[in-house]
């Protein structure tokens, strides 16, 4: 079993695994999707990522499809991201409805080196720019549904496709009230009218790999095109990147951000916290409702 062979016949993957064909072992971290590093006969070593119960080399009792065009999105977005040339991004190797085969990149520890070339490469990769704001083809953020209708005012942009969605779907959800949708709705959003950039959309630390040779990845995208300023605001969330004042000096060394971009922080966090609300519940409430209170 070779890599040129699983390139050619992904569709055979899951009979291999069934199978145990192929040397497998468990990655911990993902809170929606199952990871595991896969082995081959030569030494390769890729990444393999299913859906909860789907295929994997641990049979379970009820397999449960991936939603519709998950794996797909995810693809999509590495390969868009990896043709801007800035971030390192693996490589994709296969994809079907249940499954995502990629490069299997090394953990080490992110030096300063690393920090300050990640920030100067993820200017470069905003800067690689989209048609619009949005995408081509819907998207997903975790396991929910990403609206990328296009559209080319940013403010109204971000209001209507990215915001207003997960809002509806944490009030539904029980994790805000009706009366905090009501505050949220009146928010101002503004920000320095700029070119839609090449975005990852996700970028909260955890999707972040530092590897080998001060070289850092991007995983798990929602590539978009989007605000710049909305990665850099989410590298600030749950407890921040390492090294985030090396990672911004040297992305402000390529393309320098507006002097005031700090101030919206937290507009710029504002639809993460409410995906992260409707994924685990009430206990973000409070982070939501402090993050719009800036804008209202």
């Amino acid at each position: 079993m070779d890599l040129p062979f699983l390139r050619a016949h992904p569709h055979l993957l899951p009979t291999f695994l069934a199978h145990q064909r192929l040397r497998t072992t468990p990655v911990s971290g993902g809170s929606i999707s199952v990871a595991e590093r896969i082995g081959l006969d030569d030494g390769t070593q890729l990444f393999l990522k299913t859906w909860p119960g789907g295929v994997s080399a641990a049979p379970t009792v009820e397999p449960a499809p991936a939603p519709p065009g998950l794996f797909a999105a995810e693809a999509r977005g590495l390969r868009w991201l990896r043709e801007a040339g800035g971030v390192a991004v693996p490589q994709v190797y296969a994809q079907t409805d249940d499954l995502l085969l990629m490069q299997w990149v090394d953990h080490a520890q992110p030096t300063v080196a690393a920090a300050e070339r990640f920030g100067a490469g993820l200017a470069l990769t905003h800067n690689a720019g989209a048609p619009e704001f949005g995408a081509a083809a819907e998207g997903f953020l975790a396991g929910l549904p990403l609206d990328n209708t296009r559209g080319a005012d940013w403010p109204t942009w971000y209001r209507e496709r990215r915001i207003l969605p997960y809002l509806k779907l944490a009030v539904d959800a029980g994790a805000l009230d009706p009366a905090d949708a009501t505050h949220i709705e009146s928010i101002h959003i503004e920000a320095p009218a700029e070119s839609p950039a090449r975005i990852h959309g996700d970028l909260w630390p955890g999707n972040i790999v530092w590897g080998p040779s001060d070289i850092a990845w991007l995983i798990d995208p929602a590539a978009h095109g989007g605000h710049r300023e909305t990665d850099l605001a989410t590298l600030s969330l749950f407890g921040g990147a390492p090294q985030l004042s090396r990672i911004v000096a040297a992305y402000n060394e390529v393309q320098p951000l507006a002097e005031d971009w700090q101030a919206r922080v937290p507009l710029h966090q504002l639809h993460l916290l409410l995906a992260h609300a409707v994924l685990f519940g009430r206990s973000y409430r409070t982070a939501v409702l402090d993050a719009a209170a800036h804008y209202r």
